[in-house]
């Protein structure tokens, strides 16, 4: 059996939040705010993510949240009018672990001539130890052609709710299978870049990990988690040539594999729990979206099938 990592084990799965702004950079939240809200949410775990402004503090202690240091980065590129950029969330280990960076360190922004000149910044994070997200494709205007060529990311925003609520982009994993058809082991996230108070909590990672900041990276890292805007995804694994996803009610359950039409179930009751798909076995990935009486998505990561 091969089971897709978030479904390992039996502790239950962390909620949290990968991308979030606060009055700190251009967010209408406070600090205080924003990680209050999300405790009142269910939230175990998020990131204060505010424009080119490093991060380690729990600004709400009482709520014992835990706090992923990180940012976001960004650069410009070159020779286009318009939004056209690249946008980058950044997670490191806490203060005095190896993460080099200090409490409220500022970083430049500027502009790059493409993804390799981009690809120094990421290198730069990378060799300090932290994770990098790639953040809103469609938002940025950049098609898979324009940053399929980064290294080192672990994941990409398959849903960014700021950008869903003010322009109906980044709503359901634009480019994600173009990388993985080309053999990038990338995962998906579900964010909100949640500037205004209403962006927040619309979309968040389930991950299987300990509570604590380590144990979460290598989680991310890992691709040990899934990503949700309501639905739950209990179990997803392949044996013996059939792939099984277990979740709860839907309306509509969707395999995605990059190289075959793969079937589709649809229930009008909204009363899908499970769905069974003997895949082709030349498959190299497959992964899943389920969709509930709302509309709602939740998606896995891919089952990697090939060595």
């Amino acid at each position: 059996m091969l089971r897709q990592p978030a479904f390992t084990g039996a502790r239950p799965l962390l909620k949290g939040a990968l991308h979030c702004h606060t009055t700190r950079s251009d967010g209408k939240g406070t600090p205080q705010e924003v990680i209050r809200l999300h405790k009142q949410q269910g939230y175990d775990f998020m990131a204060l993510t505010d424009h080119r402004l490093y991060n380690y503090e729990n600004f709400a202690p009482e709520t014992g949240m835990i706090i992923l240091p990180g940012m976001e980065i960004d650069r410009g590129i070159r020779g286009f009018e318009g939004v056209h950029c690249f946008h980058t969330v950044v997670l490191g280990r806490p203060q005095g672990e190896g993460n080099p960076f200090s409490q409220d360190q500022t970083f430049e922004t500027g502009q790059v001539d493409g993804q390799q000149d981009f690809q120094a910044v990421l290198d730069a994070f990378h060799q300090a130890n932290h994770l990098t997200l790639y953040c809103h494709p469609e938002w940025s205007n950049t098609p898979a052609r324009e940053f399929d060529q980064l290294r080192g990311n672990f994941a990409m925003e398959i849903w960014n709710s700021g950008c869903v609520v003010e322009n109906g982009l980044d709503t359901n994993a634009a480019y994600w299978d173009e990388l993985l058809m080309q053999g990038q082991r990338i995962y998906g996230c579900a964010t909100d870049d949640g500037h205004a108070m209403d962006h927040h909590c619309m979309g968040w990672v389930r991950v299987n990990a300990a509570p604590d900041v380590p144990s979460i990276l290598a989680a991310l890292e890992g691709g040990a988690f899934y990503s949700s805007c309501g639905p739950e995804i209990y179990d997803f694994y392949a044996e013996n040539g059939k792939a099984v996803v277990e979740c709860s009610p839907c309306a509509e359950i969707n395999f995605r594999c990059g190289q075959y039409p793969c079937p589709r179930t649809v229930s009008s009751a909204g009363d899908l729990t499970r769905m069974e798909f003997e895949y082709p076995p030349y498959l190299r990935y497959l992964r899943v979206t389920v969709s509930d009486a709302q509309g709602r998505r939740a998606w896995s990561n891919p089952l990697f099938l090939q060595p």
